[in-house]
């Protein structure tokens, strides 16, 4: 690998960036003090008054759910229509100039939320068109990245696109929690609430964290206009002169180099093949040599999904609470260090993605969270015994956060961005994506309610999601490691021929 094909891979992986920033500024937000008053939660000494000074006491938290569904979920509704998007404008415009353009919507969906009035409208919006733009990107990111990354280390740049969420979640972590320190409780103990109910109190803590967003979008936005175009697209559209020097450049070489013309030629090949069966469509997905690719990305990111994760992430500070830590080292200490492990523990997924294969990890990976998930469930039914179970209970949190973000974090992304043919590869890695996302809506609508029915117990269902993950992994995934897109092509066509 050459620096521009790391450069290319990097920076097009920051459109998980924005994903990452996304979902780890809400984790924060929801419980900032002046978030809270500002949409008549409660005043800011905690109590269950609204703005009006009526108790709510007994119905606050029913009233709380509603809300937390309704400003969490409408950022995935926009996600999946982001992923449906995707086929079209990538295969119109092109995967680089949609990215682009998905990342400028990132940022003005970012200004709408911080410049939110007192209405959960504004905001609910505000975060539907940063869905649009993430479940777009999360389509053709990955999707560029594998179509001019070398076979030999496809697999490893394609997870920079994971790396990447993870360290978006990571930055807004410690973003949020220094701008909650400063603003919320350090004046006084930090365990101790403001004592002035009647006080002012400043809106800068959750706008600024919101309209930050709109940085790493416009960065991005610069940053896509001098990477090249996917040399696959370009030969799609009948450009193979703009293709080859592409290819040269990716491979620091030149045109004639045997390498590129290689490429090339295989690139020529299955485009030929594409133009021969005519354009593609949404059922050509469900066809005999498509379909079993179809049915494994739904599944895979169906999967990945229902390991949990999303619930650990959208509201650990209220998990962390739940197991008795206070609300310093619920809100800060803790989900900023549950962030830095998840940003860690992609490193060694990028590594032994190549190492171990697809399969291997996706087998692995299922076995640990499973196990992970029932001790953070028996640890948190001894939380009332001493302050030891409840740091037991959090390690497990952590150590499930070490599997996924080591296995089922970055793999299927890179799964689903190499096994489809050039003809349907967006609209097969839009499938997966939108598998992902509808199923991180379920989880982001049920989560609140289910965390408060069944406390700590949600993980027990976690962990029988990871054991079906592990049993799909192990009988209905195949090994890509290796192998560069048209071989890919080829083995799962043979696999899906034979099968019909």
């Amino acid at each position: 690998m050459n620096s521009f094909q790391f450069l290319v891979a990097v920076t097009a992986s920051c459109g998980g960036l924005l994903f990452g920033y996304e979902v780890g500024v809400m984790n924060v937000v929801l419980v900032m003090d002046a978030f809270r008053i500002f949409f008549n939660l409660c005043t800011w000494d905690g109590s269950k008054l609204n703005a009006d000074g009526i108790n709510i006491e007994d119905k606050s938290s029913k009233d709380k759910v509603p809300f937390y569904r309704f400003i969490t979920s409408s950022f995935v509704l926009g996600a999946l229509c982001g992923a449906l998007l995707a086929s079209y404008l990538g295969e119109k415009y092109g995967r680089q100039k949609t990215i682009m353009i998905g990342a400028c919507i990132f940022a003005i969906g970012g200004i709408l939320q911080g410049s939110s009035i007192r209405n959960y409208i504004m905001i609910a919006v505000g975060r539907l068109i940063t869905g649009l733009s993430v479940g777009c990107n999360s389509v053709l990111c990955p999707t560029y990245i594998s179509e001019v990354a070398p076979a030999k280390i496809r697999g490893t740049l394609a997870s920079c696109y994971q790396l990447m969420i993870t360290l978006g979640i990571v930055i807004a972590a410690i973003i949020n929690a220094i701008v909650w320190y400063f603003t919320n409780i350090k004046p006084d103990d930090l365990n101790t609430p403001r004592t002035k109910i009647d006080a002012e109190i400043s809106n800068f803590e959750w706008r600024f964290a919101l309209c930050l967003q709109a940085i790493p979008g416009i960065a991005l936005a610069i940053l896509m206009s001098f990477l090249p175009k996917s040399p696959r697209w370009l030969c799609s559209k009948g450009r193979d002169e703009e293709a080859v020097q592409i290819l040269a450049k990716l491979n620091a070489t030149s045109v004639e180099d045997e390498l590129v013309q290689s490429e090339l030629r295989a690139i020529q090949e299955d485009v030929a093949a594409t133009v021969a069966a005519g354009s593609s469509s949404v059922a050509e997905l469900f066809s005999s040599v498509i379909r079993r690719r179809t049915f494994v990305v739904f599944f895979i990111q169906l999967f990945q999904q229902w390991t949990g994760v999303n619930v650990i992430m959208y509201y650990q500070s209220q998990i962390y609470n739940e197991m008795g830590f206070t609300k310093f080292l619920s809100t800060i200490v803790l989900p900023v260090v549950n962030n830095l492990v998840n940003f860690i523990s992609t490193f060694p997924g990028m590594w032994g993605i190549e190492k171990f294969g697809r399969k291997t990890l996706l087998i692995v990976g299922a076995i640990m969270m499973m196990i992970f998930h029932i001790l953070t469930w028996a640890f948190s039914t001894q939380t009332s015994k001493g302050e030891f179970w409840k740091y037991l209970s959090v390690i497990s949190v952590f150590l499930y956060v070490f599997a996924f973000a080591s296995t089922w974090g970055p793999t299927p992304w890179v799964y689903q961005s190499e096994i489809f043919p050039l003809r349907v590869r967006v609209k097969g890695s839009a499938v997966g994506t939108m598998s992902n996302f509808f199923n991180n809506w379920i989880i982001a609508f049920v989560g609140p309610a289910l965390m408060k029915m069944w406390g700590t117990r949600s993980f027990l269902l976690f962990a029988t999601c990871c054991l079906l993950a592990f049993l799909f992994a192990s009988f209905f995934c195949v090994e890509s490691k290796g192998l560069n897109l048209e071989e890919v092509d080829a083995m799962m066509s043979g696999k899906a021929a034979g099968k019909a």
